[in-house]
Parts: structure tokens; C-alpha cells; sequence
């Protein structure tokens, strides 16, 4: 159908420069019929990320910013206290040993120390389109691509040289039949974590242990005498509760004197260790930083104590169906099958060992299609099976019905049910992202104790309160959910479609956090050996609901006003349910937009045609992000305006368009953890040509 050669380049802010192409041709037969066609596309583009520099405390930590023993940033990795006790001296207690210490951190390294911020991305895609049989076509394709970015999953990455290669084959008759196979491989290339490569440098000069207790063996050596000096300082006799009040006082109104302290310690703290002192901490932008850190990212995650992904990862999949249209209805038959072939060794999966992960599943629908009233009314009615070798047969039938009040206006009702299988990473994820290891599930773990309570335990040294859970293997997600909509067109220039829902999830997926913990019963002391993020199934009915609503409005010829609203909540019945959802959608976001295209402008005598532009307006509810223990925090309210102009030059087939994205630079948080997001001005210049 589009035949021809196009040619887009792009030039903007931050180096952005971006260039692809798209190549199409067909040939006929003697009888002047289409027997074959290929098409192959290309693109190029490189361009500076920006930087995630977000200094705001995390939600974890204990201290604000004006805690002279630092506290632990968000894009600053290696500063979290990890281990309750060992980086605080905040017990009253603690107050009359190591008097004015309180919390502290380790400086830890910025991500832009750890990451590579120049971005580049190229695709290639090229696919044979063969008319064959009676009105079938056989279609062989390839994709390929490959690129260095930043990306934030569970923790943030430094995808580096990274590789996708995706070879389909497929064979249809439109609206009556087709049967297609894919199989996709990648490879992680020089990939690795950009957190736990800040662990793995800091603690390459020092354990966080020895660390800590070097800081706090320099207080105590050094510091303690000049803080029980200050003014005010209490005598601490018997039973103590006022002298406590005046001790937080005293070292309020001495935070200066504090802030020099706890700089001397860090000081130390930061040179060398007990045996030598020359070893240092590994400053960024030193040949030693480089050469540790290039060393730790060449090697990988589990054999070789770095951080790099080793991921050549495989999956094949192959799905078909058949439509009959006998005179009663028209019924639809279709299946699938998926093979998951994970490999890791070790770094993302528990494919450790000489393990070897393979997960297949498959599916099978049947569905029946009836006409009725003159066809004004339209009922559906459809089943599916679904098994994955590690869970039971799961049913999932669906209603609809669509019924056309007049030619323009429809109105619809769904009632549907449909299952989730767990993904690879809840069933067979073991991860370490610095704070927590992340962990499928899909044999269960027990023995777990609730952060909460252990919290309690290190302040109250209290047993007896310890909280310890199991979590089940995880299950299947079960969703039932009905849904009503309308679409229509009012006169002949404005057009709605609105739609609300509601569903209902049972084995509602997420995860729970909890820690593995030793108990010495005879001292009384906990030894935290790990703590784990498990993914684990909600044991209460988890409901969502939603609206939306979009319209176009269509005037003077060239015009169009459009808008659209959403609104997505989710209610957790139970207010003690433990599941973390990580739903991470606003509430409420719109979007509000006017465009033209082809448009004349006269100017005196002479008239400039092929005008277009476009301006859209978002705003975005801020939303509570839940990701891994590292990037769990609010994404405050955002709203931002994008825009271009565009003119078609007809005789030279070019298209010029002037834009930006956030025109007003307003600095958006967008995913927490992420980059403050802000203008990108570009120039775009597009070529096509119909025959060549």
C-alpha cells in the first residue's frame, strides 16, 4: 500500500541526532497481480540522558538533611544504613556513651559517577511478504536491536551494547485464518547493576562494618570528651528522663559544632584500614575509581562477585486461529504455545549451579459471535484455557454485548474473567539490588520476620514481639470484571467514547518484604542475615475501578480540539493486608490538546499551504511509586505542554516540523529513582518518495 522511499532526520537538544529510513516495494505477476513485496527500515539515534540527581532523603531513611552524620539520597548509592544497629548510636543508651554520634552514613558514589549517560539506539528490521495459495500471504521478518541506556526495573541499570534479534515466519488469510512462530534472543551485553556496583566500589576500599566502627572508635577516641564539654551538657544521675530532654537540646543548639565532628570522623573513617592507612576511599574521577569500577562491572553478578548481567535469554512462541462463519453465528477457534528459556547463570534468575530453567505454557480459546435485530445487536461469548507447567488448568470465560441505538451511537457491556501466570521473575527472580535480595517464589518461603518488628526489637530488645511469617508459593492472578461504554458522534463534528469498570482480583500479585534473622537467646541479640522481597499473592480481594472519557471535535475544515480524562484507583479491602501492589498509576491524569493540518494561510496576494501544528497539555496526579526498597517513594503532581509546527513542501515530497516536548522546561519526576525529565527541542525534516 505505501510504496516507496522515506528518509526522517532529526536534530535537537541534549545532542539529539536521529536519522531512519523505510524502503518498500511490490512486484506484480504477468497478469499485473501482487506476488511478492519486502520492506526494510532502519534508524539511528544518539542523544545525552539526563541525570538522576535527586538528593531528596529516601523514604527509608531514619534522618532528614540536616542530620550532621548525613543521610541516605536517592540517586546516591552506597549511603543507605542497612543493617539496624551498626550505623546508629540514637538509644538513650547510645546518648550517654557516644554522645552526639546519633546516625550515620557512608558517602556512597552518585549515579552519574556510576552510569554512562550517552544514549544511543539502532534498529533494523526486514520482512518478505509472499502472495501465496488463494488470497494468502506468507511473511518471513527479522528485527534487530541494540543500544546503551539507562533503565530502571528493580533497582537502576546500565544497559550497555545490549542485543535483541526477533525472526518470525507467519501465514494468514485476512479476517479468516493465520498461524504464526517467533522465537526472540538477546544478549545483556556489557550490561550491569549501577547500584550495586556503588556497594561493590565503596566496599572494595573498606567494609561497611569496619567502616562504621572506625567512625565510631574516632568519636569515642576523639569527640565524646569535646561533647560532653558543651554547654549544658547533663550530669546523667539517676533516673535520667529529664537529663535526656536536655541532652537532645543541648545537641540541637550545637548542630555547627556537630557538623565539623562528624566530618572529622568521616574523614578517618575514609582512609585506609586498621592494616593500611593508604587505601582509601576510591574518589570519583581518580585513575583507581575508573580501574575498580571497570573491573566490577567486567565481571559477573553470582561466579565472579561484579556486577554484570550475564543474560542470553531465549523465548519461542507460536499461536494460530480459524474463523468459520456458518448462517447461525460466527465462531472463532485459536490457540498458543510459549517457551521460556531464561538464562542467566545466576545474575537475574536462580539458574545457578548448572541449573537450567525451562517454563512452557499454553492456551486455547473457543468464542461464538451472533447478530441479532438487523444486526444492531452484536453478542459475544468466549472461553479460554490456560496451563503453566507449575500451575493447575485455569478457566477464563467472557460476555460482551455491543447494541447500535442508532448508526452512531453504541453502547457496550463486558462481563470478563481472565488469569495472569506469574512471570519468570516472580517465579524463578534471585537478585541482589544492595538493600534487599529480590526473589521468586514458586516454592514458598518461610521463617521471615516483619521489618516492622524487628524494628521494635533493636529499640526494645523485646523477643517476645517478633513477628514471623511464611509466604506461600505464589498462585495464578484471577480477575473478574464487568465493564459499560458508549461511543458516538453528536452532529457531524464531534466525537466521544466513555467507559467505566470495575474488577475484582483474588491472588492479587505483589510482593512482601521481610528478613531472615539469627536470635542469640542467651545475650539476646539479633543477626540479620538477609532481607528478602518475595513476591507473594494478596490473601484478600484486591478491587480496581476506573473512567474514561476522550473526544474529538472537528471544525472549520482544518481544526481539531480533542481531550481525554482517566480516573484508576485501587482499593485494598483488608487495611492490614501485608501485599505491596506496586500499582503505580495516578488517580486522575489528562490530557488536553489542538491541532490543524493541511491548513492555507493568505498573506496578501500569495497563500502558504500545508500548515499543520499540534499542542497537547498534560497533567498527571502525583501517585505513590512502589519499586524495589531503593525506589519506593511519592511522584509529586506534574502538568506539561508539548507542541510543533509542521509544512509539507508537496514539490519536493518534504515534510519540515519545529517541536518540543515540555515547551515550558518544567522539571518532571516521572518514575521515582528516575531523572528530572525537561525540555527537548527538536528539528525534524522527512522525506518520501512513492517511486523509486
Amino acid at each position: 500500500v505505501h510504496q516507496g522511499l522515506s528518509v526522517q532526520g532529526r536534530v535537537g537538544q541534549r545532542n539529539l541526532a536521529e536519522v531512519g529510513l523505510r524502503y518498500a516495494k511490490a512486484f506484480k505477476d504477468k497478469n499485473d497481480k501482487d506476488i511478492f513485496a519486502f520492506k526494510i527500515n532502519g534508524s539511528f539515534m544518539r542523544a545525552d540522558d539526563w541525570n538522576a540527581n535527586n538528593v531528596d532523603p529516601t523514604e527509608q531513611s531514619l534522618v532528614g538533611t540536616s542530620n550532621p552524620g548525613g543521610y541516605d539520597k536517592v540517586n546516591t548509592y552506597g549511603d543507605e544504613n542497612l543493617t539496624s544497629g551498626i550505623n546508629s548510636a540514637a538509644s538513650n543508651y547510645d546518648k550517654r556513651i557516644f554522645p552526639g554520634l546519633g546516625i550515620w552514613h557512608r558517602d556512597g558514589y552518585q549515579e552519574k559517577d556510576i552510569v554512562d549517560y550517552n544514549t544511543y539506539n539502532l534498529k533494523l528490521a526486514a520482512a518478505l511478504h509472499f502472495k501465496v495459495l488463494k488470497g494468502a500471504e506468507l511473511i518471513a521478518g527479522s528485527n534487530f536491536g541494540t543500544g546503551t541506556t539507562v533503565y530502571q526495573g528493580d533497582n537502576r541499570y546500565s544497559l550497555k551494547d545490549i542485543l535483541f534479534l526477533q525472526n518470525k515466519l507467519e501465514l494468514k488469510k485476512e479476517n479468516k485464518w493465520f498461524a504464526r512462530t517467533y522465537f526472540t534472543q538477546e544478549d545483556a551485553g556489557k550490561s550491569y547493576d549501577a547500584v550495586f556496583t556503588a556497594f561493590l566500589i565503596q566496599d572494595a576500599a573498606k567494609s561497611t562494618n569496619e567502616w562504621s566502627n572506625d567512625y565510631r572508635n574516632y568519636w569515642s577516641n576523639n569527640i565524646r570528651a569535646k561533647a560532653e564539654a558543651l554547654p549544658g551538657y547533663p550530669a546523667f544521675n539517676l533516673p535520667w528522663a529529664d537529663d535526656y530532654i536536655t541532652y537532645d537540646s543541648v545537641m540541637a543548639a550545637n548542630q555547627d559544632s556537630l557538623q565539623v565532628w562528624h566530618q572529622q570522623a568521616r574523614d578517618f573513617a575514609n582512609t585506609g584500614n586498621i592494616i593500611d592507612r593508604t587505601l582509601d576511599r576510591f574518589e570519583p574521577g581518580t585513575a583507581a575509581f575508573d580501574s575498580i569500577k571497570a573491573d566490577i562491572t567486567s565481571r559477573t553478578a553470582y561466579t565472579q562477585k561484579g556486577t554484570r548481567f550475564f543474560d542470553k535469554s531465549k523465548l519461542w512462541h507460536a499461536q494460530g486461529e480459524y474463523k468459520f462463519t456458518p448462517s447461525f453465528m460466527d465462531i472463532t477457534i485459536g490457540g498458543n504455545v510459549r517457551v521460556y528459556l531464561p538464562n542467566s547463570a545466576g545474575t537475574i534468575f536462580s539458574d545457578t549451579s548448572g541449573v537450567r530453567i525451562v517454563n512452557k505454557e499454553a492456551g486455547a480459546y473457543v468464542g461464538g459471535e451472533k447478530k441479532l435485530f438487523d444486526d444492531r445487536l452484536k453478542l459475544n461469548a468466549t472461553v479460554r484455557v490456560d496451563k503453566n507447567q507449575n500451575f493447575k488448568f485455569l478457566v477464563s470465560p467472557a460476555l460482551s454485548a455491543v447494541y447500535a441505538v442508532k448508526a452512531d451511537h453504541i453502547l457496550r457491556l463486558a462481563l470478563n474473567s481472565a488469569i495472569r501466570n506469574p512471570t519468570l521473575s516472580e517465579q524463578y527472580l534471585y537478585y541482589n539490588v544492595g538493600r534487599a535480595i529480590l526473589v521468586g517464589n514458586v516454592e514458598g518461603r518461610q521463617n521471615l520476620v516483619t521489618l516492622e518488628s524487628l524494628n521494635h526489637f533493636f529499640d526494645s530488645q523485646e523477643r517476645d514481639t517478633l513477628v514471623y511469617f511464611d509466604v506461600p508459593a505464589i498462585r495464578p492472578e484471577k480477575v473478574k470484571s464487568a465493564e459499560i461504554g458508549y461511543r458516538g458522534t453528536i452532529g457531524q463534528h464531534f466525537f466521544i467514547d466513555a467507559s467505566y469498570y470495575f474488577s475484582l482480583y483474588k491472588d492479587f500479585l505483589g510482593y512482601k518484604i521481610g528478613a531472615d534473622i539469627t536470635v542469640d537467646t542467651i545475650i539476646n541479640l539479633a543477626n540479620v542475615n538477609q532481607i528478602y522481597r518475595v513476591a507473594a499473592n494478596s490473601d484478600n480481594i484486591v478491587t480496581t475501578q476506573g473512567f474514561s472519557i476522550g473526544a474529538n471535535y472537528y471544525f472549520k475544515k482544518y481544526y481539531m480540539l480533542n481531550g481525554n480524562y482517566s480516573w484508576n484507583v485501587l482499593n485494598k479491602l483488608a487495611v492490614d493486608d501485608p501485599i505491596i501492589p506496586a500499582f503505580n498509576t495516578p488517580e486522575h491524569k489528562f490530557n488536553f490538546g489542538f491541532g490543524g493540518r493541511n491548513i492555507p494561510v493568505k498573506l496578501g496576494q500569495k497563500t502558504i499551504r500545508d500548515l499543520g501544528f499540534n499542542f497537547n497539555f498534560k497533567y498527571v496526579q502525583g501517585f505513590e511509586f512502589q519499586g524495589s526498597p531503593q525506589f519506593t517513594g511519592f511522584v509529586p503532581t506534574y502538568w506539561l505542554l508539548d507542541g510543533q509546527v509542521n509544512k509539507r513542501v508537496q514539490k519536493i515530497h518534504t515534510t519540515f516540523k519545529l517541536g518540543a516536548s515540555n515547551i515550558l522546561n518544567r522539571q518532571s519526576l516521572q518514575v521515582y529513582g528516575g531523572p528530572y525529565v525537561g525540555r527537548l527541542a527538536y528539528l525534524s525534516v522527512l522525506v518520501e518518495l512513492d517511486k523509486l
